[in-house]
């Protein structure tokens, strides 16, 4: 599990590297939910709002994200991606399945289905804010 984060906060480094693999976690919800706000993160990722603060000022920095208002409470601020910042993100999605690809092309077709099976089960149990095991921080 060590190296596997390893790997991610590398891959992340290679994307942009003054962001961090947080940023980028934070980029890829923003993609799949459009107009969320900085607290709906902080919400769903189970972190502290001063800390996905800084994470926004540092995407918006980098022309990744802009923020605007709601269309239906001006007083609430949402964010979106940008040109740039879905961009990347679609680069390095397409490099990181041509890795998996790489490293999975050997595999026995009976070990892929295993390895996602397991895969599934252990994102399922460690769903952000469902993971119970001790010593992880996330109720």
């Amino acid at each position: 599990m060590t190296s596997f984060a390893r790997r991610a906060r590398s891959a992340a480094a290679r994307m942009h590297p003054e962001l961090s693999l947080v940023s980028f976690t934070l980029l890829s919800h923003l993609e799949e939910r459009h107009d969320c706000r900085a607290s709906d993160l902080a919400a769903h990722y189970a972190l502290d709002k001063s800390t996905v603060s800084r994470q926004v000022a540092a995407l918006e920095r980098a022309g990744l994200v802009v923020r605007r208002a709601d269309p239906d409470d001006h007083r609430v601020q949402v964010l979106e991606l940008t040109p740039v910042g879905a961009a990347i993100l679609a680069k390095t999605t397409r490099d990181r399945r041509a890795m998996f690809a790489e490293r999975l092309a050997d595999w026995d077709p009976d070990d892929l289905d295993r390895f996602a099976t397991y895969l599934q089960r252990y994102n399922d149990h460690t769903a952000y804010g469902q993971d119970t095991t001790p010593g992880t921080g996330v109720n």
